[in-house]
């Protein structure tokens, strides 16, 4: 499928509250034969995402402490996590630190899990990923573990209002420009 009729299907996709204000941009390399050129998402004429330029007003770990040091991410644990530490611990540990190694953990692999996204996000094509949004459903998207297909449900029309909102502990996991997007359609509402 051509860029423009690409485009031209994301867009139609757009709820009507971002439309004009979320757009999808390429640019190419015309004489480059091994340049495939870019793809990248704008808000307000602002370049939000694309993972290769350095002035993005989202934040691209570099590394897995970047994540555990990042005062911003707040990690729920629930009692069953605090439980299994407990267990793993036979009893020996105080229960002030249950608490902290049970986030530990979660923050360990939440970190783990958002480089992984990250990478693939960086390596992936906006254009095959694109497509795989217009055949899967909406649910399938905004389940994935890849950035960009959430992002593109999240601008999704087909996305309503009581969704939006009841999703806001599972965006606390995700990826800062998964979240900017989510606070984006939520102030839509």
């Amino acid at each position: 499928m051509s860029w423009s009729k690409l485009k031209k299907n994301l867009e139609s996709y757009l709820c009507p509250a971002l439309y004009g204000r979320v757009e999808y941009s390429a640019s190419s390399y015309r004489y480059l034969s091994d340049k495939s050129g870019t793809c990248y998402i704008t808000v307000d004429r602002k370049n939000v995402m694309n993972m290769s330029d350095k002035t993005n007003i989202i934040k691209w770990y570099m590394t897995e402490q970047e994540i555990k040091n990042d005062s911003i991410i707040q990690i729920p644990v629930s009692v069953e996590e605090i439980e299994t530490v407990k267990k793993e611990s036979n009893g020996k540990v105080p229960d002030d630190r249950l608490q902290v190694i049970a986030r530990s953990r979660k923050l360990s692999e939440y970190a783990k899990e958002l480089m992984s996204a990250q990478s693939s996000l960086s390596k992936s094509n906006f254009v095959v990923v694109a497509n795989h949004f217009l055949s899967t459903s909406i649910e399938e998207s905004l389940e994935s573990k890849d950035i960009l297909l959430n992002v593109l449900a999240l601008v999704d029309r087909r996305l309503g209002k009581k969704r939006i909102l009841n999703m806001s502990e599972k965006m606390k996991l995700k990826h800062p420009i998964v979240q900017y997007f989510y606070e984006l359609r939520l102030s839509t509402l």
